[in-house]
């Protein structure tokens, strides 16, 4: 059964609440800055409430599930089961497949908006990262199987 750990969660998530809060204090202390200290405060806030909610989150289903072990015996065998998991591979090819034409529509967006090259180039190579990987895993699991 796999081993769930409370105490290392709720240490990151209180790390992340302080990046958090340090963030609104750098608003509050710096109100009219320039150059990454205009951003750092945000960069601290989108970190730390990420950090912040998913080890909270975390934790507090790992607590769930040190009290309760038959729902944790449950639940893992729910996780190992071959119809969830094809289940879940299945919605996640067809969030890919959307994935591909929302990204497409977003590049064309940009480009009739006139955004700066660099971002509409930067936004090409990351569309061409997802469809070379794409062809990467077809090719690689058509060998496999």
């Amino acid at each position: 059964m796999k081993q769930y750990k409370v105490a290392r969660h709720f240490i990151l998530a209180a790390i992340g609440f302080f990046i958090f809060a340090a963030g609104l204090v750098l608003i509050k202390l710096f109100p009219d800055t320039d150059g990454i200290l205009k951003t750092l405060p945000f960069i601290c806030i989108g970190l730390g409430s990420g950090i912040f909610g998913g080890n909270i989150g975390t934790a507090i289903n790992n607590k769930a599930m040190l009290k309760n072990p038959q729902l944790a015996k449950q639940k893992e065998i729910e996780q190992k089961d071959e119809r969830n998991q094809a289940i879940s591979n299945k919605s996640k090819a067809r969030v890919y497949d959307l994935m591909i034409f929302v990204f497409a529509a977003i590049i064309v967006a940009f480009a009739l908006m006139q955004a700066d090259i660099f971002v509409i180039l930067a936004l090409v190579a990351i569309y061409l990262f997802f469809i070379f990987s794409n062809v990467y895993y077809f090719y690689k699991y058509n060998q496999e199987m």
